[in-house]
């Protein structure tokens, strides 16, 4: 991989994100609009906001970046675009790592600003810092954005890009233990919440929720969600192709 290059992909996918209004707006405005929403739905129920309120800041930057660059990329494909850019002396390797650097900055300030209003004016209650429930947005934002780039190469339309959010994330979303411990489940429903990704990620918020100190859980949340991103990143390398069929 070329830091420069890198750089450089990251910088054009930036301004075309610049002149996109509408994405923009959904990336930095829906979740804080989500998060209020939610507050007064659970208005009456007490301590009901604060059990939810934190994995949400880690859902809303993964499935908003999955969706968001698994249609990116494959509008780039489709338009003839990826193939013009790797016909120069770019590898894909350094397009996927741009992709995830310019998500990753926007996932900053989706984030920041989602806490900065869930902690401050919603009153949120988390026990951890708010660093590291900014630490873990932003990792959940890469997983997303990893795992769209890698569904992207799947779909032949963006119609199916879309396709793949109810696919692929829903039932991660079913099973992560957000809504039902996951100890109450059946065991074939535990054995697949184990092995996907946004378990660990909502266990992760989930314990710096509940725990001001640093936990072993936590570290092994972290860990596992990095190596998904990695994965996820090496294999839509290996699996992109110049254009859609």
């Amino acid at each position: 991989m070329n830091p420069r290059l890198t750089l450089a992909t990251a910088s054009r996918v930036l301004a075309q994100l610049r002149g996109d209004h509408r994405t923009v707006a959904m990336l930095l405005v829906v979740p804080v609009v989500l998060l209020t929403l939610l507050r007064y739905i659970f208005d009456d129920a007490t301590g009901a906001f604060d059990r939810v309120g934190g994995p949400l800041l880690a859902l809303f930057p993964f499935v908003s970046l999955f969706l968001v660059t698994s249609v990116a990329m494959l509008r780039e494909r489709s338009s003839g675009t990826l193939e013009r850019l790797l016909a120069m002396p770019i590898g894909k390797a350094d397009l996927l790592g741009g992709y995830a650097l310019a998500f990753g900055l926007v996932a900053v300030v989706q984030t920041v600003l989602a806490s900065a209003v869930a902690l401050g004016p919603l009153d949120l209650d988390v026990a951890g810092s708010t660093v590291m429930v900014v630490v873990l947005a932003v990792l959940n934002a890469l997983l997303g954005t990893a795992l769209g780039l890698l569904l992207s190469a799947f779909a032949r339309t963006e119609f199916q890009a879309v396709q793949f959010l109810p696919a692929a994330v829903l039932p991660q979303l079913l099973v992560c233990g957000l809504f039902a411990p996951r100890e109450t489940m059946a065991a074939p429903l535990r054995w697949l919440a184990d092995v996907l990704p946004l378990t660990y990620a909502v266990d992760g918020m989930q314990e710096v929720a509940a725990y001001a100190d640093t936990t072993g859980a936590l570290v092994v949340d972290l860990v596992v969600v990095t190596g998904f991103i990695v994965v996820a990143l090496v294999t839509g390398s290996a699996t992109l192709a110049r254009r859609t069929p």
